[in-house]
């Protein structure tokens, strides 16, 4: 569940980052309108979060270029801006939620966690094999047993058995679990999938390496 936050003051986007990461949402933050431009084109991100008031492009264009492009991901206004005609023209334009400063954090979580249910159904559970993720506790399990994950190769599992029977790059991987301006090697993606292999140990699942291009799971025939 990628969120892309887009506010330029530091300290308030610090802080709703933590409060969205505490929900299990991985958070990419930028400051200003051109590079939020910029992700939405290159990541696949699930709600945008989105200030109007931005150096450079404000808000309202980011939205205008992403309705442009075709795209229908969600989109939740913050502004300080409190006028009628603000959050018309804001939501005319594409925008599906609005939110004026000041708001109450938890309001701000309830609201985009509320747009993720809406632009994807809830799944809580998902069954490959003998493997089951229970994506709303984060518990993953092979024949009933409990298998201990960490947050990163948690990460590369669900995107895994999410993408199963399809080859997927240590790129696309590490792009999907990583907030932006975050790094990983291509080496420590290695290092978490032998990991993963081994702890998937009897689930009847391969999880293959693709030379020169990346990582299949599937289910062992």
């Amino acid at each position: 569940m990628h969120v892309l936050l887009v506010e330029d003051d530091a300290v308030l986007s610090d802080g709703i980052a933590r409060n969205l990461t505490n929900h299990g949402m991985v958070v990419d933050v930028v400051s200003n309108g051109r590079d939020a431009d910029l992700a939405l084109q290159r990541r696949d991100i699930a709600v945008v979060v989105l200030d109007i008031g931005l150096p450079g492009i404000d808000g309202f264009e980011v939205v205008r270029r992403l309705r442009a492009r075709g795209s229908t991901t969600p989109v939740l206004l913050l502004t300080a801006r409190d006028a009628v005609e603000d959050r018309v023209f804001g939501l005319e334009l594409g925008a599906d939620d609005y939110l004026a400063k000041p708001f109450a954090t938890p309001e701000l979580v309830a609201r985009v966690r509320a747009l993720l249910r809406r632009a994807s159904p809830a799944q809580t559970s998902v069954q490959m094999g003998e493997l089951t993720l229970d994506t709303a506790a984060r518990r993953a399990m092979v024949r009933g047993r409990p298998i201990e994950l960490s947050v990163r190769e948690w990460g590369i599992l669900e995107y895994l058995i999410r993408h199963s029977g399809r080859v997927v790059s240590k790129q696309q991987i590490i792009d999907a679990i990583l907030p932006w301006g975050e790094e990983l090697t291509l080496n420590a993606v290695e290092v978490y999938v032998s990991r993963i292999r081994i702890k998937l140990g009897d689930a009847g699942l391969a999880l293959r390496t693709i030379r020169g291009f990346g990582y299949m799971l599937e289910t062992e025939r």
